[in-house]
């Protein structure tokens, strides 16, 4: 349970990864979480743990780090200053669990409201023990100190406008609240708060089955459900050590492309309407409705599917689903044609969006900034080319990467990326192995219904993987996969029984979120509606 691939004395830490940094180049500070060993008194030298998930500026390595803090005071330096992206990192921890960091500029919750007591993701906090705001925070104890740092003074302060922006408000994408101070038309300062939506994912993970996890994952980020069930279920099986059949492979990378087409096109449709362009959307939003028709006879849901298992698929394609998978892969093509007829060489698209909510190449990697977001910004990283799974190393297909970083980048990069996923669809299609969609793995995958209904062994294997669960082997582990807005990654603990001892979501949508405010600071309030709809936020992700 104790491994990872680097623990280090609490009082080292800063000073490790300092040198990890600037030495060893693991310039990206991928997440950071905590791990309460409270059922495990005798093995490790404290209750909690600090872990700490790095990647090297050749996005072909990752680190876990792990310390272990005093149970006495929970205190351990920050490192916010090595990385801008662990400030929300550290404050999530400390709201899940209780540490303190040291030196960190604004430690306060981030998922759960201000008048929460106690931390949820400790073993001892009761999963069903729920805890209402009555009060809510007017956040200038953030504001304030901004300000402040800008130089300005109380009587200057007092002329500026202070305006919220959400939660509940068609401009913030989700349940966002932006809580801005104007002059004039201009935003001179910003702050996020987020927490509306917290639903404990994480928590509630612990208490089922891992097969039980899946179709939670599906609520992650919504517009693309099925690439988080890949993304979990990868990590699971790379716990236990199964490889799945080449089969089962090709589907994923097929049906989870048509998520990440599934997701871009609801970004850019919905960035649409915020630039005033109604005729756009409902070019991109016909080809979405007929992949849902395809995703709901293949899955038997549209939007939440649970089509993935851990060890393989659900089901496999049906008959007639090449036919029905064309005629949507030409719809796409066609709706962006038709939606690029219209922007291309449009004058007021291209003032609302040119130069507008600008992410530089620096900023982005300093704030943990993945997917289209990035590469926008000129980065060509990806993870289905830098560390490919699935095969994806045997496809042809672009990494497509922006000049500037700014909100026409980030359109135009994903309206390319929708042509590069038909493009890896078609490949797969045309070479898709024949063969089983699971392994031959009893203790993974359920038994056919004729094994239940027919011996003794199917029947009792049914109500022990039910009942049970899949018995991982004890082991910390970090698994991602590039899913629609970036790196998706899943910290996995297992104690060796059939639910994990802790599951960490790393959603790239919350470290995005995290720099949003700095991104739109000096712009005009009307440029940070559609800066935040070119970053596709999707509040279950970051509020998981």
């Amino acid at each position: 349970m104790l491994k990872c691939d680097m623990l280090i004395d609490s009082k080292d830490l800063k000073s490790t990864i300092s040198k990890l940094k600037n030495e060893e180049n693991y310039t990206i500070l991928l997440d950071i979480t905590a791990i309460d060993y409270l059922k495990f008194p005798d093995i490790t030298p404290s209750r909690f743990a600090v872990v700490y998930i790095l990647r090297d500026s050749t996005f072909k390595k990752h680190l876990t780090i792990k310390t272990f803090v005093n149970d006495d005071n929970l205190q351990i330096d920050s490192i916010c200053d090595l990385y801008e992206s662990a400030n929300w990192a550290e404050r999530e921890t400390y709201d899940q669990y209780g540490i303190n960091f040291l030196g960190h500029p604004n430690l306060k919750r981030v998922l759960n409201h201000h008048q929460f007591i106690g931390h949820p993701l400790r073993k001892d906090y009761e999963t069903t023990k729920g805890q209402i705001c009555t009060n809510t925070e007017d956040l200038m104890d953030e504001m304030l100190p901004l300000l402040k740092s800008k130089g300005y003074t109380d009587e200057e302060i007092n002329d500026l406008m202070l305006l919220n922006v959400g939660p509940s408000h068609p401009a913030s994408h989700g349940t966002i609240r932006n809580f801005v101070a104007m002059e004039g038309e201009t935003i001179t300062a910003c702050v996020t708060e987020i927490g509306y939506l917290h639903r404990g994912f994480e928590k509630a993970c612990e208490n089922h089955t891992y097969s039980q996890i899946i179709p939670y994952t599906d609520r992650l980020n919504y517009c693309s459900a099925i690439l988080n069930n890949i993304g979990y279920s990868k990590a699971v099986e790379e716990m236990l050590g199964i490889d799945i059949t080449p089969r089962a492979k090709m589907i994923r990378i097929i049906i989870g492309e048509l998520s990440r087409i599934i997701d871009h096109l609801v970004c850019n449709a919905a960035n649409m309407v915020d630039l005033g362009g109604l005729t756009n959307f409902w070019y991109l939003f016909a080809p979405r409705d007929k992949a849902y028709d395809l995703l709901s006879k293949l899955t038997g849901a549209r939007l939440t599917n649970t089509y993935t298992r851990i060890g393989g698929l659900e089901f496999d394609l049906y008959e007639g689903f090449n036919e029905d998978l064309a005629a949507v892969l030409k719809d796409v093509e066609i709706a962006i044609s038709d939606a690029l007829s219209l922007i291309a060489h449009n004058k007021i698209f291209h003032d609302r969006t040119q130069d507008v909510g600008v992410i530089k190449a620096d900023f982005a990697l300093r704030n943990g900034i993945s997917g289209p977001n990035l590469r926008a910004a000129g980065i060509a990283h990806d993870l289905r080319k830098d560390r490919p799974y699935y095969g994806y190393e045997n496809f042809e297909f672009d990494v497509v990467i922006g000049s500037h970083g700014d909100v026409y980048d980030r359109m135009m990069c994903r309206f390319e990326e929708m042509l590069q996923s038909v493009r890896i669809i078609r490949q797969a299609m045309k070479n898709l192995p024949d063969g089983a969609i699971n392994v031959n793995a009893p203790g993974i995958l359920l038994p056919s219904k004729k094994d239940v209904y027919g011996n003794i062994e199917g029947l009792m294997n049914q109500f022990k993987l039910t009942f049970e669960g899949i018995k991982v082997p004890k082991g910390e582990y970090y698994s991602f996969t590039e899913a629609g807005n970036g790196e998706l990654g899943f910290f996995i603990v297992s104690d060796g029984s059939g639910r994990p001892y802790k599951v960490k979501c790393r959603p790239p949508c919350f470290y995005s979120l995290a720099a949003y405010s700095k991104i739109v600071e000096g712009g005009m309030l009307a440029d940070a509606v559609v800066t935040m709809a070119s970053m596709n936020f999707i509040a279950g992700e970051f509020d998981r």
